[in-house]
């Protein structure tokens, strides 16, 4: 007997509260969770996703959910990316970052046209090709779980669980192969290892990366002063001015959005309005200082944002749509992995002047290239480690081109490619 079940909305976000939960209990528990850097909203999301396929394919029971909520902690938490795209960045980093973050964008580009190509060479929705492209692997699980339901709206059946089974897959290639990558280089190009004494304290397994809402731009909480991070130091009196702020930003960003799709007819999603008017305010603000910017604050609404839209996104996640995907789906994901491989090997390792800095970053751009920010931190972490000298220069620019400014152009572009084949 199939019993059919409806959750409402207080039901589905409590939910996807406890699964957050669980997952994130789950990671810091389960050594090979950890090591890939899988997020926890992941585990515990798609956990449930696995469940709710079992229950469906037995005749057990199908579950329907209200994600109302799920949309505004979206725009909200890319609202957290723009605030955190200050220009000025650019500056800390110099030439290195200068030719890293356009190898980033090349990338981009590239990814995208390598999925709508292969996608329209194995007769599937060029929009699927898009998914399997620059959404899900430089964008990872967030926007994965952002664009997905877009590109449904615009007639990609299934374009959700491609792009999140693609962002899963890239998590654990991009953490397979960058460390071993690197190694290689290191060993073909006889590159010279910088003395053991330049090497310094040890890094965790995140690097100590920016979250997509931390900046470095941004002004700190006064408890960081006294050995707590960020966000453990960001409080009532931080959290209220800053999540006013994002309100505001997140009204001015869904008018921007639609104005613009109105006028010109190019689908503008809501997120994407509202992480480009955080763009010019963070500029603006850098240049003027009208507000103080928290960076303690914006972790925690871009943690609990991003870590709720995307547990509800996962739980929901419709994965008997994959079957008939299945075998396009591999094929467009191991021409990425090709392309990204040669990319990195005869390209950016070249251009950042194959040195140890860059091999470390080219392990880096193998694991946001493929997987997200965290797991690019994780196998320059890994590979460092191996040599016992730590890339200064490496840790400085991965984070800030990998989690903050390749949104810059990223999103535009996937928004452009998604309205183009449409």
């Amino acid at each position: 007997m199939n019993l059919e079940l409806s959750l409402d909305l207080v039901q589905s976000s409590a939910l996807a509260g406890v699964l957050l939960l669980l997952g994130e209990a789950a990671r810091r528990r389960i050594g090979f969770l950890e090591r890939f850097s899988i997020p926890g909203p992941v585990i515990g999301g798609f956990a449930f996703a696995l469940i709710l396929l079992a229950l469906r394919e037995t005749g057990t029971a199908t579950v329907e959910f209200d994600t109302s909520l799920q949309a505004p902690a979206m725009i909200a938490f890319f609202t957290t990316v723009g605030l955190s795209g200050s220009l000025s960045l650019l500056r800390k980093g110099g030439r290195l970052l200068v030719v890293y973050l356009l190898a980033c964008w090349t990338l981009a580009v590239a990814q995208n046209a390598v999925g709508i190509g292969m996608a329209e060479l194995l007769g599937v929705d060029p929009l699927l090709g898009v998914m399997a492209g620059a959404v899900s692997l430089e964008g990872g699980h967030g926007a994965a779980a952002a664009f997905g339901p877009t590109a449904e709206g615009m007639g990609a059946a299934g374009a959700t669980a491609v792009a999140v089974a693609s962002a899963t897959f890239g998590l654990v290639a991009g953490s397979l192969l960058g460390g071993p990558l690197a190694g290689w280089l290191v060993k073909r190009y006889r590159v010279a290892v910088p003395a053991a004494a330049s090497a310094p304290v040890p890094v965790g397994a995140d690097g100590g990366s920016p979250s997509a809402g931390g900046s470095a731009g941004a002004e700190g909480s006064a408890g960081a002063e006294k050995g707590r991070s960020p966000a453990e130091a960001a409080g009532y009196a931080q959290l209220l001015p800053t999540a006013a702020l994002i309100g505001v930003i997140m009204v001015a960003g869904i008018a921007l959005g639609k104005w613009f799709s109105a006028a010109t007819g190019f689908v503008l999603p809501d997120y994407v309005g509202a992480m480009a008017v955080a763009v010019v305010v963070r500029n603006l603000n850098d240049r003027f200082r009208l507000v103080r910017l928290d960076t303690g604050a914006i972790e925690v609404v871009s943690s609990l944002t991003l870590g709720f839209f995307l547990t509800m996104a996962m739980m929901s996640l419709k994965i008997w749509e994959l079957y008939a995907l299945a075998l396009p789906l591999i094929a467009i994901l191991a021409v990425q992995v090709l392309v990204i491989v040669v990319f990195v090997v005869f390209v950016v390792f070249r251009l950042l002047g194959r040195g140890y800095d860059a091999a470390t970053m080219a392990a880096g751009m193998i694991g946001h290239g493929l997987g997200g920010t965290p797991n690019a931190m994780a196998n320059m972490n890994a590979f460092n480690q191996r040599f016992g000298v730590r890339s200064e220069k490496a840790f400085l620019v991965v984070p800030l081109a990998g989690a903050v400014l390749i949104d810059l152009v990223g999103l535009p572009w996937i928004v452009w490619c998604m309205n183009a084949v449409a």
